[in-house]
């Protein structure tokens, strides 16, 4: 191994980062329009059954290596940012 195909890595991994933070800003700013509809419907920013779907969705799409439980602690972690984020929209 090369010190060239390290930073060949290295680059591919930089470049999925910047695609991952498109896509998590494209999220939240649904979770925006989500905190807004639950707040004009007084619904609560808490809904395990939601989660639970999010969990089967994306455990159900992944072809691995990533694990079932590796994959649902990322989103674990994703829904709880996500969840603040309404809760500040709404306070």
């Amino acid at each position: 191994m090369s010190t060239d195909k390290l930073a060949d890595c290295r680059l591919q991994i930089d470049q999925l980062d910047v695609k991952i933070v498109e896509l998590l800003n494209a999220r939240t700013e649904i979770v925006h329009e989500i905190g807004r509809i639950k707040r004009q419907l007084s619904l609560p920013i808490y809904e395990p059954k939601r989660e639970d779907q999010v969990f089967q969705n994306v455990t159900g799409h992944n072809p691995g290596p990533l694990t079932p439980e590796a994959l649902k602690r990322i989103f674990e972690r994703i829904i709880d940012e996500m969840r603040t984020i309404q809760q500040k929209k709404m306070s």
